[in-house]
């Protein structure tokens, strides 16, 4: 009986995700051209045609329109069923990870979808829309004070985890700030766009500053990596711009899961008598 609880439990998350990443293509394409997310319903970019129950379906409805409209036939990126699969596993495995503790699962959900809709924004536009960090930095706040008051059920320690995430947000953009305004002295150009510090800022609003100071580190090592990489292989160049923010909500999602281990082990190697 647990286990088909499991599979059915494990089967609806995924499909749960799976329309929130739908849900969040709109958003990554919507939002940037200042259209309404409601409004119209979904339809060919091409010719208009509203789709239908089944071509909405997640993953599915693009399988089985074989990857083209069904009114005028014209190509339908394959971005979309991968955003919608990719938004699926993710919720099924902070399911999996904190199912023992559902207002942090429900909490890290909501996070990782703020995360994925900016991150594709910031690859199209190479913008973060002050909407989704504001926005989500709020939510981070109110996360973090409801965190601490279910756990003690006092509104003391709900003040100390929202203070937490307080501070973490003030680090978030103050360093960013700083590592902005450092690699534009070095470099002689912008090296970090302002969205990237409000970003950092509604991280450490999650996160609280400590796992901030993880998620930042994590994000500036494959930034780097990456980076480093592609001009090497002569697909940059040394001038030309990067979006950050899909590290950083990497590095974000990699301290969710992992951080509270790597920190341990950091710990115990470099600091093993504390």
């Amino acid at each position: 009986m647990d286990i088909l609880f499991a599979l059915l439990a494990s089967a609806l998350v995924l499909a749960l995700g799976s329309s929130i990443g739908s849900f969040i293509n709109v958003i990554a394409y919507r939002l940037p051209a200042g259209l309404s997310l409601l409004w119209p319903p979904s339809r060919c970019p091409h010719c208009l045609h509203q789709l239908g129950r089944r071509e909405n379906v997640p993953v599915l409805g693009w399988l089985w329109l074989k990857g083209r409209c069904h009114h005028c036939k014209t190509a339908i990126s394959s971005r979309y069923p991968i955003v919608e699969a990719v938004t699926g596993i993710l919720f099924l495995w902070i399911f999996w990870s904190f199912w023992n503790n559902p207002l942090q699962m429900l909490g890290y959900w909501v996070f990782a979808t703020w995360l994925l809709a900016l991150t594709l924004i910031d690859i199209d536009t190479m913008t973060l829309p002050n909407a989704l960090t504001k926005s989500g930095l709020v939510l981070g706040l109110a996360f973090q004070g409801f965190r601490g008051f279910m756990h003690q059920g006092s509104l003391v320690e709900g003040s100390h985890y929202l203070m937490s995430g307080i501070i973490g947000a003030v680090i978030g953009i103050w360093l960013f700030d700083i590592i902005a305004f450092g690699g534009s002295m070095a470099f002689g150009q912008a090296a970090m766009g302002g969205g990237d510090a409000k970003l950092a800022a509604m991280m450490g609003a999650w996160l609280s500053w400590k796992y901030l100071l993880l998620a930042g580190f994590l994000a500036c090592a494959l930034g780097a990596f990456v980076g480093g990489g592609a001009i090497a292989l002569g697909w940059l160049n040394r001038r030309q711009p990067m979006p950050f923010g899909p590290f950083l909500a990497l590095g974000a999602l990699l301290t969710i899961f992992w951080g509270r281990a790597i920190i341990s082990t950091y710990m115990q190697i470099f600091f093993p008598t504390i």
